[in-house]
Order: structure tokens, then C-alpha cells, then sequence
């Protein structure tokens, strides 16, 4: 009888089940240190204890997106190991920082299920939760995966669709107790752009670019402890190329981000997101944002901005993100639509 794990295919999957995933996961200090090396990552929050004292905080929170990627990470071994694209997110929030010293596990619910037409493979909706050392949740999100199927020839289960709104209501996003940018540097901060020069329709071009580098990508997957096949073993798609991890995208395109977002501060939700085509090593991620929106907050000195974040393969924001079928355009790597806090 084997012992090892070929993981979980569409069949295993039933509607109400839990998972609790394995292995949880400290993070410290020096996962900050990887997470700024592998991007070229400056909100100051998240950068500097004292930064974040004089904003109310007790210490530098870790980065709101390595928080996530240690959750997802822990979510991959029975979510999406044999999976064949991670398809969107919705419904995400932060609801407590993560500090240095947090360990981190994650719980799954499955919420959906739909067969696909070809009958090789269904649709996967779940909703996990970050939860950290006393139990107290961190995080937590919807996605949706297609996996593989193990015998096609299995029956299909009833088809459940979850409804899920298409934006985090401003009124239950969830700013860190104590924080307070009455009396936020903007000159630490790297820019002077507040909340109130933003205008919501503008769109920003982050103007930098970063080559992703297989080294680079390979060490991210190891570090948040994700599994999944396609970006590890080249042999498992038959163009022989691994997949960046959609992480390392998303991760990439935050911090290109800063050069024109650099008061964005902290990720609040997560609205919604697709990785609209493949990355592969040598690619040149570029980035721009819309302002979707923006939403007041009680918190003094706090307003919330949504928007849209757009990694690319060299195109800009004049190239739209669609052609006229409706269909991603081959250059869009990610289209990302989040809430983050930042100074009035």
C-alpha cells in the first residue's frame, strides 16, 4: 500500500467539506528579508518599526501579500496539486496583521463544485481561512481552481454555483486597531499623492519593469511552501516550461506598483483576481493601476482606495485588457482588483 499523496482529484471533493492543512508555518524575521530581496518591495509599513510606531502600530507588521502567500501556500497539497489553472479570487480581507513570530495554519471549505464540459475536469470554489497561533483569523478569501479529474468516466456531481459579490463592502473592510495616519511622513514615505489627488477612473503607468528570473521564482514557490506541479517539475507539461507561480506575479506587481502608489499602505481586500495568461521565466513584467473607487473610514486620517492592478508582458494601460471577443489579451499576466488604506 503506498504511502505517498498523489493528491486530491475532482472526485474527492464534496460540498460543506473542511480541510485542515498541513504544516504550519512560523514566520520571522527573516521571511521579511526574502520577501523584500525577491521584490523590489518599499512601503514603508512594512519596512520600518519606527514608520509604523508613529502610525499607531506596536512594530512593522509582515507584508500583507506574504501573509497571504504563506496561507494559499499551506492550501495547495489539497486544493490545487493536481489542479489545472487557478482560475479568480473574491471575498478576500485582512482582518488582523500578521507579526515576526506568528505561525500561520489554514482551513478550506469547499463551497462549489461544477463539472466541466469535456467531462476531463470540474471547477473547485473554496473559502480558506488564515488562522494564527491562538486562533484568531488573519485572513480570508474565496478561489476557484480547475482539477483534474481522476477517471472521467465518474458521474458528475450536482452543480453548485456560489453567488459571491463582486466587491468587499467598504463598511466591513477592517483597519488594524491603533492605526492612525493623522500624522503620517510623507517625505518617509517616498511620495506626497493622498488620498484626495486620486480620482476614481485615474490610471496610473508604474513605469519600472522587472525580468522575472527562473532562480528567483523557483526560491518563492519554496519559501511559501507551494507544491504545486506545474511549477516545479517541467516535465509535467508538454511544452517542458514551468508556470511562475501567480504569486510571484502578484507580488511583483504590487511592488512595481510603489512608483505611484507609494501610500497605498496595507492591503484590506481582495475583490476579485484572475491570472489571465501564463508567465514564464524571461518574461518582463510591467504594471499599471486603475482607481476603481474610494470609500471613507473611521479610522483618523484613513481612506480607502480601490483598485485595479494590471501586470503585464510589456503593454500599456492604452492597450486595454480585452479584445473584442471579450477575451484577455495575450500580454495580460494579471488582473487584480483590491481595497488598501491610505493617508487623507
Amino acid at each position: 500500500m503506498t504511502k505517498t499523496n498523489p493528491g486530491r482529484f475532482f472526485e474527492d471533493y464534496a460540498i460543506g467539506q473542511t480541510i485542515r492543512h498541513a504544516v504550519p508555518r512560523t514566520v520571522a524575521e527573516g521571511e521579511r528579508a526574502l520577501y523584500h530581496a525577491l521584490y523590489p518591495a518599499r512601503h514603508a509599513i512594512y519596512s520600518s518599526d519606527e514608520f509604523a510606531i508613529a502610525c499607531g502600530l506596536d512594530g512593522s507588521p509582515m507584508d500583507d501579500l506574504l501573509g497571504f502567500h504563506t496561507v494559499f501556500g499551506k492550501t495547495v497539497p489539497d486544493v490545487s496539486l493536481n489542479a489545472v489553472a487557478n482560475l479568480g479570487y473574491a471575498q478576500g480581507r485582512w482582518l488582523l496583521p500578521v507579526w515576526p513570530g506568528d505561525t500561520l495554519r489554514a482551513e478550506s471549505r469547499v463551497i462549489g463544485l461544477r463539472q466541466n464540459s469535456n467531462g476531463q475536469s470540474g471547477v473547485v470554489w473554496v473559502r480558506t481561512r488564515g488562522l494564527n497561533q491562538v486562533g484568531d483569523v488573519v485572513l480570508d478569501y474565496v478561489r476557484w481552481v480547475m482539477v483534474r479529474k481522476r477517471d472521467a468516466a465518474s458521474p458528475a456531481p450536482e452543480p453548485v454555483v456560489p453567488d459571491l459579490p463582486a466587491v468587499v463592502d467598504p463598511a466591513d473592510l477592517v483597519v488594524p486597531e491603533g492605526l492612525n495616519f493623522t500624522g503620517y511622513d510623507f517625505d518617509l514615505a517616498g511620495e506626497t499623492h493622498r488620498w484626495g489627488d486620486y480620482a476614481v477612473g485615474e490610471v496610473i503607468d508604474h513605469v519600472d519593469a522587472v525580468t522575472i528570473e527562473e532562480a528567483e521564482h523557483m526560491l518563492a514557490t519554496r519559501l511559501w511552501q507551494n507544491t504545486a506541479k506545474v511549477h516545479f517539475d517541467a516535465t509535467h507539461r508538454r511544452d517542458g516550461r514551468r508556470l511562475i507561480y501567480g504569486g510571484h506575479v502578484i507580488s511583483m506587481a504590487r511592488a512595481l506598483s510603489f512608483n505611484g502608489l507609494a501610500n497605498a499602505q496595507m492591503i484590506v481586500a481582495l475583490n476579485a483576481g484572475a491570472h489571465a495568461n501564463p508567465c514564464f521565466a524571461g518574461d518582463t513584467v510591467r504594471a499599471w493601476s486603475e482607481v476603481l473607487d474610494k470609500a471613507p473610514t473611521d479610522a483618523p486620517g484613513i481612506g480607502a482606495i480601490r483598485l485595479r492592478l494590471v501586470a503585464t508582458k510589456g503593454c500599456g494601460p492604452a492597450a486595454g485588457l480585452r479584445d473584442s471577443d471579450g477575451r484577455y489579451l495575450p500580454e495580460i499576466l494579471l488582473d487584480l482588483d483590491y481595497w488598501a488604506l491610505m493617508p487623507l
